[in-house]
């Protein structure tokens, strides 16, 4: 079992940076692969970004490409997702996912992951 805590939303201006946390508990999640996914009012849950246990994969949605950098530190049992050049279409809910067996080829998709944290709201203004 594993809890997920987000944390580091917030209000920023457009162009501005934030970098969010997540937090997990348990002894396992060095071998958790990991993802980022965002949901804003009236739309459905999206892929933001993903990266293996090792860190040594990592994944992202092309409309955050080149913008935003997931990393891991796995002796603190954190990740992390480093958000520049912010862009009012990124406003939503951030949401941490963690999953033990998760494919490559599903990491793309919410049911992929099977722990999930509570979120926390990014609004970029204009």
């Amino acid at each position: 079992q594993v809890q997920l805590v987000e944390s580091g939303g917030g209000l920023v201006q457009a162009g501005g940076s934030l970098r969010l946390s997540c937090a997990a508990s348990g002894r396992t999640f060095s071998s958790y692969a990991m993802g980022w996914f965002r949901q804003a009012p009236g739309k459905e849950r999206e892929f933001v970004a993903a990266i293996r246990w090792s860190g040594a994969y990592t994944y992202y949605a092309d409309s955050v490409k080149g913008r935003f950098t997931i990393s891991r530190d796995n002796a603190k049992n954190t990740v992390y997702l480093q958000m520049n050049s912010l862009k009012p279409e990124d406003t939503a809910v951030y949401y941490c996912a963690a999953s033990p067996t998760i494919t490559t080829m599903n990491l793309g998709s919410p049911r992929g992951f099977d722990y999930w944290g509570q979120g926390t709201q990014v609004t970029v203004s204009s």
